[in-house]
């Protein structure tokens, strides 16, 4: 089993940063799939970003291309969100997952067998 458990949430004015991070426990994650998945109010989860075993193997949803990097540092068995240039539309529990494959299905949330509890990321206007 892996229990995943992040931090770093808050709240953050429009065009500020955060980080998240996401420790593992359990099992070295170091050859899993660890991606981030938000939930806004009223609305469905939905995929953010997932960085493969490799480092060089990353997935980002188009709206955050360019804002957000996801990063791992197996050593710690840790995996960060690195979230620049926020805006209200970011505001959501942010969720850590895992999985032990890397492949097309890597964006869909049912691929994913351990989620952590969220963390509340609020981006003010």
């Amino acid at each position: 089993q892996v229990q995943l458990v992040e931090s770093g949430g808050g709240l953050v004015q429009a065009g500020g940063s955060l980080r998240l991070s996401c420790a593992a426990s359990g099992r070295t994650t170091s050859t899993y799939t660890m991606g981030w998945f938000r939930q806004a109010p009223g609305k469905e989860r939905e995929f953010v970003a997932a960085i493969g075993w490799s480092p060089g193997n990353t997935l980002y949803t188009d709206s955050v291309k360019g804002r957000f990097t996801i990063s791992r540092d197996n050593a710690k068995n840790t995996v960060y969100l690195q979230m620049n240039s926020l805006n209200p539309e970011d505001t959501a529990v942010y969720y850590c997952t895992a999985r032990t494959r890397w492949d097309s299905t890597s964006r869909a949330a049912k691929a994913y067998g351990y989620w952590g509890q969220g963390t509340q990321v609020t981006v003010s206007s």
